[in-house]
C-alpha cells in the first residue's frame, strides 16, 4: 500500500507538551518536512528561546542550543559565524522576539546575518499565563489587559514583517498562517524559500507566523482557527514584505 502521509524523519516520535489545537506542532512539522525534502537535518542546528519554543529540542531530531529569552538571533549569529557551513535557525514567540529580543530581531536584520527566524505570532505570552504581548490586539483581552488593549496607555501592536523589511540585510520577510489547508501550504512554501537563502547566502530570511493560544485565549480550538481568520488576519494582512529574489528576478 502506497503511503500517503507519515511523520517526517526529523519530528521525533515523543508525545507533546503543547495544548490541544496549539499551532506550534503544525509549525513544527512543517519544518521538519523542509529538512527532510532539502536533506539537511544533519547540517541543521536550531536555537531556541524561552516561552513556549522551550522545550523544542525535545522535537527537532537537529541540534538545538537553549537561548536566554529574547537572545535567540544572537546566539544564531554566534553559531553561524563559527559554523558558515551549517545551516541555522532561531525558533521564536512573539513575547520573546518582540519585546525583550527587539533590539536582537532588528540588529540581526540590519547585520544581514544569514539565518533563519521562524517567529510564531499568537498575540500572547503563552507560557506564562496569557499576558499582553507586543502584538497583542487592539482591545483583545488577556490576563493583564482584562478590559481589553487599549491603544492609548499600551500603544500599538508590533507589525514585525513590514519593520524588517525596511531594512537593507533582510532577505525575505514574509507574514503566513496555519488556520486553513492553504494557508498551511503557502507556510511551507515560505518555510522552504527561507533555508534556500540561507543556502545562497542572502541574508537574513524570517517567516512570521499567525498561530492559536486556545488556551490562554479562552476558545475551543476550531474556534481559535477562526479567531485567526477573522481577527488576527485583517491586523496583519498576510504576504510577502520583502523578498531579494524577486527584486533581483531570481528564483530561490
Amino acid at each position: 500500500m502506497a503511503v500517503v502521509f507519515e511523520r517526517p524523519k526529523s519530528l521525533l516520535d515523543v508525545p507533546t507538551h503543547f495544548c490541544p489545537g496549539c499551532g506550534h506542532g503544525i509549525v513544527h512539522r512543517l519544518v521538519c518536512e523542509v529538512l527532510d525534502e532539502m536533506n539537511i537535518e544533519g547540517d541543521t542546528i536550531g536555537v531556541v528561546p524561552v516561552g513556549c519554543s522551550v522545550m523544542s529540542y525535545n522535537y527537532f531530531g537537529c541540534d538545538v542550543i537553549e537561548a536566554p529569552h529574547g537572545r535567540a538571533p544572537a546566539v544564531a549569529t554566534g553559531v553561524k559565524r563559527t559554523n558558515p557551513d551549517k545551516m541555522v535557525f532561531s525558533y521564536q514567540g512573539d513575547g520573546d522576539l518582540a519585546a525583550i529580543g527587539t533590539a536582537e530581531t532588528v540588529h540581526v536584520a540590519t547585520r544581514g546575518e544569514n539565518i533563519v527566524i521562524i517567529f510564531i505570532n499568537n498575540t500572547t505570552y503563552g507560557m506564562t499565563g496569557g499576558q499582553m504581548a507586543p502584538t497583542t490586539l487592539p482591545g483583545q483581552v488577556t490576563q493583564t489587559t482584562p478590559y481589553g488593549r487599549n491603544t492609548e496607555t499600551a500603544g500599538y501592536p508590533i507589525r514585525v514583517c513590514e519593520m524588517l523589511a525596511t531594512l537593507s540585510g533582510t532577505a525575505l520577510a514574509e507574514r503566513v498562517a496555519i488556520d486553513s489547508v492553504p494557508h498551511i501550504r503557502a507556510a511551507k512554501k515560505a518555510i522552504r524559500k527561507a533555508f534556500e537563502n540561507q543556502k545562497a547566502k542572502r541574508g537574513l530570511s524570517i517567516v512570521e507566523v499567525l498561530s492559536t493560544c486556545p488556551t490562554n485565549w479562552g476558545l475551543s480550538p476550531a474556534e481559535s482557527m477562526q479567531f485567526v481568520k477573522d481577527q488576527m488576519i485583517p491586523y496583519y494582512p498576510l504576504g510577502v514584505y520583502k523578498d531579494v529574489t524577486a527584486e533581483e528576478g531570481t528564483q530561490a
